[in-house]
């Protein structure tokens, strides 16, 4: 099965979007959709509107909103973060 699409908006200078990032790529994801937000106000104003929040990063696995940083690291940490990246 094709790993999921995985999107995320980011800004330029943002520590969490950087770990949010190492930590995908150890977990093997090649491509991540980087939105940012800090570059297009419109897209902000997206972002907040699909997430009902208003700092970055926040991820999508699929259709799934994981949410920030320490919200990816939880999934990690629960066992949950790989099958999402299966595809499951």
């Amino acid at each position: 099965m094709a790993q999921p699409r995985v999107l995320m908006y980011s800004t330029a200078v943002c520590p969490y979007c950087v770990r949010a990032e190492q930590l995908l790529a150890h977990k093997g994801v090649t491509e991540i959709d980087k939105v940012r937000v800090d570059l297009d106000p419109a897209r902000r104003e997206e972002m907040m509107q699909r997430t009902g929040r208003r700092t970055v990063p926040q991820i999508y696995i699929g259709d799934y909103h994981v949410g920030g940083c320490d919200d990816l690291y939880a999934l990690d940490r629960e066992g949950r973060l790989d099958p999402l990246l299966a595809g499951n």
